[in-house]
């Protein structure tokens, strides 16, 4: 099976550190200095953009157009142009909000979660997907799984637990989850089995208004 370019993109990650700024020390880590992905942070981020992109990831890491980089920045993490990203070091950590796309967040375990900010990201680069019927777009953008009976297509040889991009049938990304079943068997299913598991959609940017924010919350 295909496996994240974790080792490579974790010594890409040491070395720019090294080029860019100090290794943080605990007391960066503490204050929320944006700062590079330590290799355990960064083998995270990289291992759930992989379950949606697979091989797609080198396109998101080595852009040729524009070079991006991951960044930490009180707990957040954002992919952001280099350009804009060494501008935004000169910026002190309280007066900056935000920067680039946030596409995650680390929890106060540690953990790192997608957020709806990567849904952009993860549609243009994704590897299975699949489309709800307008009749059960408004469940899933409240937050409920998708079933069988709000299913409109699924792509081929989509497999269980890979994650998947939930696009309308007007082909707009709405969100993002974790596919329950295979594409043979979902097509087997009663109509109100699960065929994905809910993780972020749209939604949220009215729901969650606060946590989309930075610094409403936290």
């Amino acid at each position: 099976p295909d496996r994240p370019p974790l080792a490579r993109h974790s010594r890409l990650a040491a070395t720019e550190r090294t080029l860019l700024y100090r290794t943080p020390d605990s007391q960066s880590r503490a204050q929320g200095v944006m700062r590079p992905l330590e290799e355990s942070e960064l083998e995270q981020v990289l291992t759930k953009l992989f379950s949606f992109v697979g091989k797609n990831i080198e396109n998101i890491l080595q852009r040729t157009d524009a070079p991006h980089s991951l960044r930490l920045h009180k707990k957040r993490v954002y992919y952001v142009r280099d350009d804009v990203m060494k501008r935004a070091v000169s910026i002190g950590r309280d007066q900056l909000v935000s920067l680039g796309l946030c596409i995650g967040k680390f929890t106060h375990s540690d953990k790192f979660k997608l957020m709806v900010g990567a849904l952009d990201l993860l549609a243009a680069h994704a590897k299975y997907k699949m489309w709800v019927k307008p009749t059960s777009e408004m469940s899933f953008l409240y937050g409920n799984h998708l079933l069988k009976s709000g299913l409109g297509r699924i792509s081929e040889n989509t497999p269980a637990n890979a994650g998947v991009v939930i696009y309308s049938m007007s082909d707009i990304p709405i969100g993002f989850g974790v596919a329950a079943k295979s594409t043979q068997d979902c097509r087997k299913l009663d109509p109100s089995a699960i065929v994905a598991f809910h993780m972020s959609d749209v939604g949220e940017y009215l729901r969650a208004e606060d946590d989309m924010v930075q610094g409403k919350k936290d």
